[in-house]
């Protein structure tokens, strides 16, 4: 059984933002694209759950990057999943560069949604396709709650275009983290760089639907919150630091 999967990713300039570095969307893209062919190779990828009228979708996620690599580098992800908790499926990430150094690491949660109702469906027998990975050291934690933070607040409106949504009808997990980036602004994002990244979906935003975004900002902490009408849709939280230079390869 494929306990644990992993793809390279050669980073090109579309991969990378106006630092020349590995765009913190673009890390989570690899990393679904990781978790979605081990997911296939299981078993329980995209084409088989379509069958049963059901989807993959992440609750939440949890990114810690030790250096942004540039573009040009070759990355790889190796992901794996742990037993099922719940309705939720954990998943982590090691990402490591050419010469094999850890780079970065995530967790994330992920459940199965039904795509005509769009409620959440029971782990059922795709439980029973996850392999036991109880054996495997996980490099963190489960996700975290994204806290609170009273600090300087912008507030602003976006309403979802076409390039946020995914084949799933809704804005795709990764988007949102190039929301957080555009409302902290070009200053601050070729200044500083997320040392962190905590994502806190608490239910899918659709087309045409208008979301508040309320960024928050205290020293070198970050908050980003979502609302659809009435309900918080997402929160982003973490911690910046300075900017690093990239390392020759």
């Amino acid at each position: 059984m494929n306990k644990t999967h992993e793809m390279s990713f050669l980073l090109r300039s579309c991969d990378c933002d106006i630092n020349g570095q590995w765009r913190p969307s673009a890390i989570l893209e690899a990393m679904q694209e990781a978790a979605g062919e081990h997911s296939r190779l299981l078993g329980c990828g995209r084409d088989e759950l379509l069958r049963q009228n059901a989807v993959w979708v992440v609750s939440r996620i949890e990114l810690h990057m030790n250096r942004y690599p540039a573009v040009g580098e070759t990355v790889t992800v190796t992901t794996f999943p742990m037993p099922v908790r719940l309705y939720f499926f954990p998943r982590y990430y090691v990402i490591t560069d050419a010469h094999g150094e850890m780079i970065g690491k995530a967790g994330s949660l992920w459940l199965l949604m039904d795509i005509h109702t769009r409620k959440m469906l029971p782990p059922g027998d795709v439980a029973r396709l996850i392999p036991n990975n109880r054996d495997l050291s996980v490099p963190m934690n489960l996700p975290a709650v994204v806290g609170a933070l009273q600090g300087e607040e912008l507030v602003s409106v976006y309403r979802p275009v076409y390039t946020d949504l995914d084949v799933n009808g809704h804005v795709n997990n990764t988007r949102y983290v190039d929301w957080l980036c555009n409302t902290l602004g070009i200053d601050c994002m070729t200044q500083r760089e997320p040392e962190s990244i905590i994502l806190n979906y608490n239910h899918e935003v659709l087309p045409e639907q208008e979301v508040v975004l309320h960024r928050i900002m205290k020293e070198d902490q970050y908050r980003l919150i979502g609302r659809v009408g009435d309900s918080v849709a997402f929160e982003i939280g973490g911690v910046l630091r300075g900017r690093q230079p990239s390392r020759s390869h």
